[in-house]
């Protein structure tokens, strides 16, 4: 499994906020949610999109965005738009006074805005949660990443538009897998753009030794890995494999396995039910006490800190 399949296979999104924002001008949103990252896919007419620290972008047909969280940013019709309604963490909407703005903006299933027939219209789709295992992948983008239509072709963005305003059983789950789907496409579009600064754990999957040894480790983070045996297995010298990784990942192979495992161990804290015993055995460490140790040594909290604290974000939306 590679970084990119990580973010796929590992951490998905799991009841995903989608809606389709229909706007006609002039309209100005403030988006506040602190979500760890927002997929906005322009499909018709143009938005500018504004980081707080940032420069704006112009969004047209065919264009896509990410806008990594958790900070804030406008979406607007004009850059000197000032915004007239604010989305909040979960998806709440209201007027910058606090009046609620959810019944009179639905427009349908999944479709939100000022006007059903707007020129403008907007897809957006936003992760809830940072997952651990892609944390790597996505500390890598910017807080707003843009790819016009004319350097990237996904035909998937179609079937996102189709998909999104469905009531059908199971829908939530299908655009759940869509937008994993759109997201990755983006990511590797932007990793691939000509003269892209891709991190150089990035472009180590493509060297016939590091990338090997990365495949290996991701693959089977629980087999008690030495530097010796990866190099064993990567036909290459313990000493030429250490210098290599280190080179070309920016940390030692076994500074990077734990924190593969320990990565794993927190999405297994918090998504499965399973004991802290178990889970240790499943990402290669003897047991509860050796898990306890790496983890609260590396992230400063013990595993069952951090069970307790990723259930609280899931119980407050639960609440809503």
């Amino acid at each position: 499994m590679d970084a990119l399949a990580g973010l796929l296979d590992g951490p998905r999104a799991r009841g995903a906020f989608l809606l389709r924002m229909v706007m006609e001008p002039p309209w100005s949103v403030r988006i506040e949610d602190r979500a760890p990252l927002s997929l906005l896919c322009m499909t018709a007419g143009e938005a500018w999109i504004m980081p707080d620290d940032g420069d704006p972008v112009l969004l047209r047909p065919g264009d896509v965005a990410i806008a990594r969280g958790p900070g804030p940013y406008t979406a607007a019709d004009q850059v000197t738009r000032e915004p007239t309604a604010l989305i909040g963490p979960g998806g709440t909407c209201h007027t910058l006074q606090g009046e609620p703005l959810a019944e009179s903006m639905h427009l349908g299933v999944r479709s939100w805005g000022n006007d059903p027939h707007g020129a403008a219209t907007m897809l957006v789709g936003t992760y809830q949660m940072k997952g651990e295992v892609s944390a790597r992948l996505l500390d890598a983008l910017p807080q707003l990443l843009h790819l016009p239509a004319d350097v990237w072709d996904c035909p998937l963005m179609p079937v996102l538009d189709d998909e999104i305003s469905r009531d059908e059983p199971g829908q939530s789950v299908v655009l759940d897998r869509i937008l994993d789907l759109v997201l990755i496409a983006v990511v590797r579009a932007w990793f691939s753009r000509p003269g892209a600064e891709a991190p150089a754990w990035y472009l180590a999957m493509g060297d016939p030794v590091v990338g090997r040894a990365l495949r290996l480790l991701q693959d089977d983070p629980a087999h008690p890995w030495t530097v010796a045996s990866l190099a064993a297995k990567c036909g290459v010298s313990r000493a030429g494999l250490a210098r290599r990784f280190n080179d070309l990942v920016g940390e030692p192979p076994m500074a990077y396995l734990t924190g593969w495992r320990l990565a794993l161990a927190a999405d297994l804290l918090r998504d499965t039910d399973a004991t802290v015993e178990a889970v240790a055995r499943k990402v290669g460490y003897s047991g509860s006490f050796a898990l306890s140790a790496a983890f609260k040594r590396v992230r400063g909290i013990s595993p069952q800190e951090h069970r307790t604290g990723a259930a609280l974000p899931e119980r407050q939306q639960e609440s809503r």
